[in-house]
């Protein structure tokens, strides 16, 4: 991958996500090459994507679209929900995909090794992305947050193939750098985004009445999630997660609530799961975090826990 001359990117799972980084790259002169259902394709390369971002502004750009990677790429980015993965990899054949990158910018700590055990480790490089970003509908993104940022880390690819995609990124607009530590990458996105995930979907309230009706479990969440953190090896800061939430805009919501308000699956075993498996490889007590989990999945069911609040 040159930063001197356009590359070819996949993009797995047109959503918001997905679909305004690919979208930002097409605009950029890169080939993008969107992956998806076959309705979501047709949409696509009939209508291309249009963006509405305050920060990038309004836009629309023409993309090629299709249900299976059938041509070598540069990198395929990964943006589907880590529940559709299983499925979603079946458009991406190893083969196809040759010597590109594979990078996953999903949601969880557990979903490198599954990406490993199916393409060449050596092509595997871990992502987070910070952004608030939504479909509307195929092919329609609207973009909310002041920023989009990508951190890279990977323990198998190498350093300059992440460099190379960081540059190509950032020259699009994504503020992108690289990491050194891919475990202390992943879980420092699962610290800050579990908690907030986890309450604002069981108390159906945006952060501003976590971070003051709810303070003190949101406390404790953080402390008990802190506690599996270091038991991984990677120290975690509640001090600072506690600014973070305080500088969240109050009506903020969690992606996992805005998909359970709209009936939609939700990433809880890539979020609550995974954290329950961690803690009991590493016999970290987690009482508040077990019932959490528990009262988000009975709510995602349709069933209302019994400390449910009206």
């Amino acid at each position: 991958m040159s930063t001197m001359q356009p590359s070819r990117v996949a993009v797995l799972g047109p959503g918001g996500v997905g679909g305004l980084v690919g979208a930002l790259l097409a605009r950029a002169g890169h080939r993008v090459i969107f992956l998806g259902g076959p309705d979501t394709a047709q949409a696509l390369r009939e209508h291309g994507v249009r963006v509405r971002s305050g920060t990038f502004g309004d836009f629309a750009v023409q993309v090629e679209a299709d249900t299976e990677l059938r041509e070598p790429v540069d990198a395929c980015l990964v943006t589907v929900k880590q529940h559709a993965l299983g499925t979603a990899l079946d458009r991406v054949p190893a083969a196809a995909l040759g010597d590109g990158l594979i990078v996953p910018l999903l949601n969880g700590i557990e979903h490198p090794a599954v990406l490993r055990e199916r393409y060449r480790p050596d092509r595997v490089a871990p992502g987070v992305i910070r952004v608030e970003s939504t479909r509307t509908a195929p092919g329609s993104i609207v973009h909310g947050s002041p920023f989009a940022e990508i951190d890279l880390a990977s323990s198998t690819a190498p350093r300059e193939r992440l460099d190379a995609l960081a540059a190509v990124l950032d020259g699009a607009g994504v503020r992108a750098q690289v990491r050194d530590d891919e475990t202390a990458m992943l879980w420092g996105k699962l610290f800050f985004l579990a908690p907030f995930a986890l309450t604002t979907t069981r108390y159906r309230c945006p952060v501003g009445d976590i971070r003051t009706r709810h303070r003190a479990e949101l406390l404790a969440l953080l402390t008990e999630i802190a506690e599996v953190s270091r038991a991984c090896g990677v120290p975690a800061d509640i001090d600072a997660a506690l600014r973070f939430y305080d500088g969240f805009p109050a009506e903020a919501k969690s992606s996992m609530q805005r998909d359970a308000e709209a009936g939609r699956p939700l990433e809880l075993d890539a979020i609550g799961g995974a954290l329950l498996r961690m803690a009991q490889q590493h016999s970290v007590p987690v009482r508040l975090t077990e019932r959490l989990v528990e009262e988000v999945g009975r709510l995602s069911t349709g069933s209302t826990p019994a400390t449910a609040e009206p």
